[in-house]
């Protein structure tokens, strides 16, 4: 059974809005809640969008081995999955759904080969990219020139995922991702 999902975007790809989505339509598909040191955003509540720690809990996780991933990114944040969140939902068959850097999923891919489906989703452009980010209105010019800049990158481990898509519609986008779970699962689809 394939029921570890995993979503990869570069930021601003819209990869949180498609996982609310996928959700809405399939509530049998759990979202995991990724730890980070990052300051909540206005409308995020703790345990629910991300587990918020401090640099000296995230740090403590780590050499307690914790995490199954973990990345320290832009340089400012720390960003991480609980090894207990991946192994709970293996162990009780449950589908569930990570939004994750390229890094992390591919670190899962290969801890739980035989588990995971992952997908890559890409912006259209890189001026639709940059167009969301400032739209969005949650990063400062410095930041948002740091995620761009983080983009080549990103693109580069594409080649790793399962699948890819382009998230020039958010309907069209969740409707790919579920037909890619119905292929891959067929019950995916229908709720069991």
């Amino acid at each position: 059974m394939k029921n570890i999902i995993i979503i990869s975007a570069p930021s601003g790809s819209g990869k949180t809005t498609i996982c609310r989505v996928l959700q809405k339509r399939n509530p049998s598909i759990h979202f995991s809640v990724s730890c980070t040191t990052r300051e909540k955003r206005h409308g995020e509540v703790d345990g629910v969008d991300y587990t918020f720690l401090t640099n000296e809990s995230f740090k403590k996780g780590i050499v307690n081995n914790d995490f199954v991933e973990w990345e320290q990114i832009h340089g400012d944040y720390y960003y991480g999955t609980l090894k207990s969140t991946i192994e709970d939902a293996i162990n009780g068959q449950k589908y569930l759904l990570l939004e994750l850097d390229v890094k992390g999923a591919i670190v899962l891919q290969t801890l739980y080969p035989g588990k995971t489906i992952s997908i890559f989703v890409q912006p259209p452009s890189l001026d639709d990219l940059r167009t969301r980010l400032v739209n969005r209105g949650t990063d400062s010019e410095e930041r948002i020139t740091k995620r761009l800049e983080r983009l080549s990158a990103e693109l580069e481990y594409k080649s790793h995922f399962d699948f890819h898509i382009i998230n020039d519609n958010v309907d069209r986008a969740v409707d790919e991702i579920m037909n890619i779970l119905t292929n891959e699962n067929e019950e995916v689809y229908y709720g069991s």
